[in-house]
């Protein structure tokens, strides 16, 4: 994770272990789902073994969601110091909502386990 690449987890650590305010677009409770790369990785190496008659698209990821301030909230309790959750207008392409359907991988290639 580059500090500079413009991701909400990176900008929200950076912007605390610097002191600054941190950003939030919106009011904050806009969702969104990560995913370890290392599970995600997983996921593909399940996709490439599977049989041949299961064919995509195929969602993968985390269907966990949690709203952009409790990952604020989150990230100003394991960094602590003095920073302040500051709210600015939600870009108007912002979505309220990212979340993917992993049923398909669920059931076809992960049985019981998901991705989190």
């Amino acid at each position: 994770m580059h500090p500079s690449d413009g991701r909400v987890v990176s900008n929200f650590i950076c912007q605390a272990l610097r002191g600054e305010d941190i950003t939030i677009f919106g009011d904050g409770l806009q969702t969104r789902s990560f995913c370890y790369v290392d599970d995600l990785v997983s996921a593909f190496v399940l996709l490439m073994d599977s049989d041949s008659d299961i064919i995509g698209p195929i969602n993968l990821g985390n269907p966990n969601e949690f709203t952009m301030l409790e990952l604020a909230e989150k990230v100003l309790s394991i960094v602590g110091g003095s920073s302040r959750l500051v709210f600015k207008d939600l870009p108007q392409d912002d979505p309220r909502q990212r979340q993917p359907d992993i049923s398909k991988a669920s059931r076809f290639l992960i049985g019981s386990r998901q991705c989190s």
